[in-house]
Parts: structure tokens; sequence; C-alpha cells
């Protein structure tokens, strides 16, 4: 079938390949083109539907649920004890909710202590920033006794909560959880295992009541199997997100006991890579083996004194209790002593499950992928639809929605918080779904203006080849430097080129080649739109260029039933050119307006009021030798409340220690009668150039925390001890080059020893203590109800601090 001889009367018309109608450009060619581009949308719409409500949480189940079940209902009733209010490590609310936690599990008949010990901070939060860090911490264990046990499997969750919220999902819905969990295993026939329930204290502070049981507990010494519950949010499906190494067998079973088993090895693989810590990396310093779980949508309640229980999507709970108790009844009949199979697994959600396959499957998979978009790209040469240079163009110009998608979903973004700053201290949005939806249309828009400004020349089969090419590339390196994400590209890059081989074998005008193409790009759908959903509120819309660019990646993987949408390939000239060229741009401007309709629709309905306020952050400081006080700020662009605070920038680190370095929004405050920490010398003596220092560091109020810091220019710390135990000395920059961080003092306060070289006559001493609450304080003026307390763990921070020579 020959090209129309017309003479173009607009535009140049493409380089014509020798002896192939332009027509036959493209990997299909249906007789019907509308039908077959609507039949192909429509799969692929019930696929990605199919997709995203295997994502769903389940119905919570009521209280008189079956006694053997885990029931939502019955859970919640905890949840609202835990979080009726604040309760930090060391506070009395936390006591009170420390003694219901021991009241439901003694009240099971199960074996229950607490653990009551002083530890060191496990990972790297709070003492990167103070110095040495260490807690009081009171962790409730309780133990159900396996028949014929072959190891532990613990369930873990921490029952404290920040300062500025009471917790309502994190982690009273990890802590009510086992509660519940506990309450249905004890119903039941006993597990072969161990199964010990470990609720833990001053997780946020320094992940310290983790850190005792896992290094200290006699039920900990010979390690187990850890599965440990958190939340990050107030909604959404729950993710495994975490494991430990040579998790493949682990993984295994997560898919086949979890009834609605959510996680990807691309998940954990980032994971890794970031500086986050929770519970369960103070198990993996100990070597145990494990799963950590997470619901984490709805991010922007997260550490704020909106996460109550009101705000929990019990669905959620739910399914963190489906999982939890599923787990734990596998694990509690597995034989436990050879769980590290020698290779992670790579794992992703599909509707009905979990696809699993060895690791070390990574790197031959990709170099298969090569191989087979190589011999696309050889066959679509041969059969005529497109030249050696085509396919060097569609491989070169795949790069650009690669690269210009991301940028421009982050250029948004910026212009957004330009509009809203508040946002810029935000997790994520309150209502973020329109902001989603714009991001998604802005990749939309850019693949489609690309393909349309590129198919006339290169021709739709050259494109699609230089689409899948760069998958299978990406697929290749990324089994190299991120193996558990290889599968996002790689498989979608497996079904592409095998889609596109049988296109072209089959013949043109039958059905055969768009259904190949269709359900190449099924599989791409169910891969990546999946990943895309997740990725949202796992790196919040500050990140959402990384969402776009998975986004471009998918639309890759569906150019050929992209090609549908666009007129016939080729062949067009004069005024059918322009016609096609017309209906070409009709998708990419369609996205482009939903870009921006979606966007202002998100600014128009997410606005800042009483029940989403605008997040800020504000401290207070004073110093007790001078008298001076201070107001202290994170915000980087102050909200307007803030602003009536703060005037300058400075860095406080020589004044408040405790406070770590960098510099902070600062402004001038009324002193306030408050007593600084108090330090006694003990015990003083010297032998060998070494001076021993024994003191006690006492709060003289109602403390979060306690800091204590030698000036270097003073002496040097040799070795230091906190209430018995060892602690790192580890020099810090600036003039207080040792510290120490104590939380949850107790009343009788800290006894600290350091072991010193002089350098001169007195070591200087900077003592510094911590509450929480500004609202007694002279000249602080309450927040307005559409102002709230952002989500930090130095928010509505009240510290004094004194120096001590000695």
């Amino acid at each position: 079938m020959g090209a129309p001889t017309t003479p173009a009367t607009t535009g140049k018309p493409p380089r014509p390949i020798p002896g192939v109608p332009p027509a036959d450009r493209a990997l299909t060619r249906p007789r019907r083109r509308l039908v077959a581009a609507a039949a192909a949308l429509v799969a692929l719409a019930a696929v990605g539907a199919g997709s995203l409500l295997d994502l769903r949480t389940p119905a919570p189940k009521p209280a008189d649920a079956p006694a053997g079940a885990f029931s939502a209902g019955r859970a919640y009733e905890d949840v609202q004890v835990i979080a009726a209010r604040p309760h930090v490590a060391g506070s009395p609310a936390n006591e009170q909710v420390r003694a219901h936690l021991e009241q439901q599990l003694r009240g099971l008949g199960l074996e229950t202590e607490v653990q009551d010990t002083v530890a060191p901070e496990a990972g790297q939060l709070s003492g990167a920033a103070g110095g040495a860090t260490v807690a009081r911490v009171r962790n409730v264990v309780a133990r159900l006794p396996g028949t014929n046990s072959t190891g532990r499997v613990f369930l873990v969750s921490h029952y404290d909560s920040v300062q500025t919220g009471p917790g309502g999902n994190d982690d009273a819905a990890g802590t009510s959880t086992i509660l519940e969990v506990a309450r249905a295993l004890t119903t039941g026939p006993r597990p072969r295992n161990d199964i010990v329930f470990v609720l833990t204290d001053a997780e946020e502070a320094c992940l310290c009541g983790a850190a005792a049981f896992a290094a200290s507990h006699p039920l900990a010494a010979d390690g187990g199997v850890v599965l440990n519950l958190e939340a990050r949010g107030s909604t959404g499906p729950v993710i495994m997100f975490e494991t430990s190494r040579n998790n493949a067998k682990l993984v295994d079973i997560f898919g086949r006991a979890a009834p609605h088993p959510v996680g990807t090895s691309f998940a954990v693989e980032i994971y890794r890579a970031l500086p986050n810590d929770t519970d369960f990396t103070a198990f993996l310093d100990q070597k145990f083996v494990g799963l950590n779980s997470a619901y984490i949508d709805g991010g922007a309640i997260y550490h704020t004194p909106l996460d109550t229980p009101a705000a929990m999507d019990r669905g959620s709970l739910q399914q963190h209790g489906d999982n939890a108790l599923g787990l734990a009844r596998a694990f509690g009949g597995t034989d436990l002593t050879d769980l590290r199979s020698g290779h992670d697994a790579t794992y992703f959600p599909v509707p009905g499950g979990l696809v699993r396959y060895p690791g070390w499957l990574t790197v031959p998979l990709a170099l298969l992928a090569v191989a087979l978009v190589a011999a696309l790209g050889w066959l679509t040469r041969r059969s005529g639809r497109a030249s050696t240079g085509r396919l060097a163009a569609g491989f070169a110009l795949g790069l650009v929605p690669i690269v210009v998608a991301p940028v421009a979903a982050q250029l948004l973004w910026l212009a957004i918080t330009k509009i809203r700053p508040g946002y810029a201290e935000l997790l994520d949005p309150y209502r973020p779904i329109w902001y989603r939806l714009a991001v998604l249309a802005l990749a939309t828009a850019i693949l489609f203006t690309w393909y349309a400004l590129t198919r006339r020349r290169i021709g739709p089969a050259a494109l699609a080849v230089g689409g899948l090419a760069w998958l299978a590339l990406l697929g290749v390196l990324l089994a190299v430097a991120v193996p558990g994400g290889a599968y996002l590209t790689t498989v979608p890059a497996l079904a592409g080129a095998l889609g596109g081989l049988v296109a072209l074998r089959t013949r043109q005008n039958g059905p055969w080649p768009v259904v190949a193409v269709t359900a190449a790009a099924a599989v791409g759908v169910v891969i990546l739109l999946p990943t895309v959903v997740l990725l949202f509120p796992a790196l919040g819309m500050a990140m959402g260029g990384v969402a776009a660019l998975v986004a471009v990646l998918l639309g890759l993987t569906a150019l050929p039933v992209v090609d549908l949408l666009h007129p016939q390939a080729g062949g067009q000239r004069g005024l059918l050119a322009l016609r096609a060229r017309r209906l070409a741009a009709l998708p990419a401007g369609a996205a482009a307006v939903a870009a921006v309709v979606l966007a202002g629709v998100g600014l128009g309905v997410d606005r800042f009021d009483a029940a989403h306020p605008a997040p800020t952050h504000l401290m207070y400081a004073m110093d007790a030798d001078t008298g001076q006080a201070r107001w202290l700020s994170h915000e980087s662009d102050p909200q307007p409340w803030t602003d009536g605070y703060v005037d300058g920038v400075t860095d406080v680190g020589d004044e408040f220690p405790g406070l770590g370095g960098g510099e902070l929004r600062v402004g001038p405050a009324q002193a306030a009668n408050l007593p600084a920490p108090k330090l006694e010398v003990v015990a003083d003596a010297t032998s060998g150039g070494e001076r021993t220092l024994r003191l006690r560091l006492t709060p003289q109020r109602a403390a979060r925390l306690a800091t204590l810091h030698v000036d270097t220019s003073t002496a040097t710390v040799l070795r230091a001890e906190v209430a018995g135990r060892s602690v790192p000395v580890e020099p810090r920059a600036g003039k207080w080059g040792f510290g120490l961080v104590f939380h949850a003092p107790p009343t009788e306060g800290i006894e600290v020893v350091l072991v010193v070289r002089p350098i001169g006559g007195q070591v200087a001493l900077r003592a510094m203590d911590a509450s929480d609450g500004l609202d007694a304080l002279p000249g602080f003026r309450p927040r307005p109800p559409a102002v709230g307390v952002v989500g930090s763990h130095s928010s509505e921070m009240l510290a004094v601090a004194r120096t001590y020579p000695i």
C-alpha cells in the first residue's frame, strides 16, 4: 500500500524508508484504529484498577468478631487508652500507659515483666546532634511459651509518643495490634515456638528501649525472628518496607502467611540507603532476622497534636493486625533454626498475592531484557519499520521525557511551596491527592508532547524500541547498584520486547499485534502503577519527581498503545498532515490542562485551617549564667506567627550545645523564673595526670532530657560512664567537644563519671535540661486556630543551661 503522492502544502515530509510505506512504521496497524485504541485502553484501565484495588485496606472487623480473629474494633479500644494524651518517655502519662499494657498482658495469663534499665541509643538519631545518648527505659515484655520451641518470635512496637502529640497512630497502632494479637493467640492452640511481645520505651528519643532489650534481655540472648510494627501516617496499606539481609525465606513466608502482603524489594533497598531508623534497627544490630511494617499515608499529622485516635484509619489497623497475626502463627509453627537463605529475594505485589523470585536471577534477567530488546530492534529494522539511524534517534530521544518529567515535577512543587510556604514543614500536604494527580498529569503531558513532536520524524516503532532500550539499560544499572529495584524496569522491558516481537511476527491487520502490545503494557501497569502510588506517600510531594520518573517509565512501556491514540503513522500530506498533527496534540494538551487544573484545585482545597493548621516550630532557651533568653526556630522561611518571635539567624551551639549545631532563627525573649539543672561533684581524684570526676546531674524541674558537655579547651575526655554504663568518647566540632544526652532522667538525678586530662586549671562543663510546653512563659502568645505545631522532636522545647567550672 503506497503513500499518497499529493504534494505537501505545510511542513517538510519525513524522509521515507526505502521500500516501506510510512504507514507501516508502527509495531501495530489495526484496521479499526479507534476501536483498537478503545479496547486497549479499557483493558489497561481494568488492569490498573485491579492493581490499585488490591492495595485497599480490608474492612475493619467489629469488637464482636470471632475470638481467633483480629478485630480492629477491639484493638481500637486500646488505642483510645494509649493515645489519650502525649506520653513521652519518662512522663507520668507514659507510666499510666505502661500500667495499662501490663494489666492487659497479665490479664491474658502471659508471663509479663518490666525491663527497667539504662541503655544507649541505637541508630543515628538525637545523639548525632547532642552527643552520646542514653535513656532510662522501661520495656514491657510478655511471653507465650511454645510447645516445642525451635526459637523465638518477637512482636515489637514502641508505646511512647513524641512530646508534640498523643501518638494515636505512631505507635498506638502497633502497640494495640500486639495486644490484640496476643489475645487472639491465647484463645487458640499454643504455637510451637515461643512468642515474645516486646513493647519498647524511648523509641522516639533514641531507640534506647529496643537497644536495651536486643542487647541485654535474657529472652533476646539467642536471637530470633522480629516482626516490628510501625506507623508513619494515618492511613493507607500496611507496607512491609524493611527486612534483614538474606531475606528470601522470610519473604516467602510473608507472601504465603500475610493475608494482605504489600511489600517490594525496591522499598527495602531504598530504606537501607536512607538515614532512617526504627526499633527494628536495634534488633538488626544484634543479628536478629525479621520484617518491618508500617502504613505511611496521611503523613501530614505525623508527630503532631493531630495524631489522635480519631485520625486513625481502622482499615489500616485491621491490615496491620491481620498480617501480624498471620505471620505470628506462621513463624510460630516454623522451624526457626535456619531462616537465612544466603540471598535476598526480589518481590513485588500483584493482584491476589506477592510475586517473588531469587535475587541471583536479577542480573541474568536484566541481560536477557537487553538481548530481547536488541532482537526487537534488529527485527524492526529488518522488517523495514525503522532504519538504523531512526533506531538510534529513538533511543537518544527517549532520554528526554525521562529527564524532563522529574525536573518539571520538582519545579511544579517548588512553585506550589512558593505560594504556600507552610508545605515546606510538612511531610506531605493534608489532602495531597490533587497534587499527586497534577504530577501524574504533568508527566503524561510531557510524555505525550514528546511523542507527538518526535513520532512523525522518527516513527512509532523506533520510539517504542528506544523506550524499551532505556528500560533495559536502567534494569542493568539497577541490577548492579540496587538489585532489589531492578524488576521495576527489567520485567516491563522483557514484556515489552516479547510483545513487540509477537506483534511483528503476526498478521498486521489482525487483532494479535494489538493484543500483544497491550498485554506487554499490562505487565508494566501491574508493576509500575502501584509503585507510583506507593512512592508518593513514601517520599512526600517534595520528592514527587521520583513518582513522575516512574510514571514516564510506565508510559514508555505502553508507547505502542499510546500510538493508537494518534492517526496512522505517516503518509499524510497537506491538510491531512495538518489534521493529523492537531489530533496528535490533543492528548498532550488535555494532560497539560489537567495538570494546571489539578494543581489549582489542590491549592483551593488544601488550605490551612483549624482542622489542618499551618505547621510552626518554636523553642525557648535561657542561659542561666547571663539571664538572657531567646526564642528559637528551625523554620527556614518563618510562618507569620513564628515571625513574631524571631528576627535573625545565628548559631547557638556555643550557648546550648545540647541543641546541636547549625543556624537557627532567633529572637529576644523575656527571662523566665526557671531553675538551671544542678551539677554536683560527688568525688574528684587525680592520678597519673588523669582526673576522675564523679558527678551528679539533677534537673530541678520535670525535664524530658538533660545534657552535659565538656569544654575541650579545658580538658580532654578520655573515658565516660553514665549510670554505670560506658559511653563512646567521640569528639564533636565546636567549643563543647564532648557531650552526653540523657532522656527520661530520674528525679534523683544521673551519675556521670568523666576521666579527663586537664588542660590548665578548671574543667568547664555545660549542663542543660529541657522540658516541653511554652504556654506559661512570659511573652508567649498562643497560636491561633489555623496555626499548628510541626512534628519535630524539638518543637515546644523549653531549655535552660548553665556552665559549671570545676
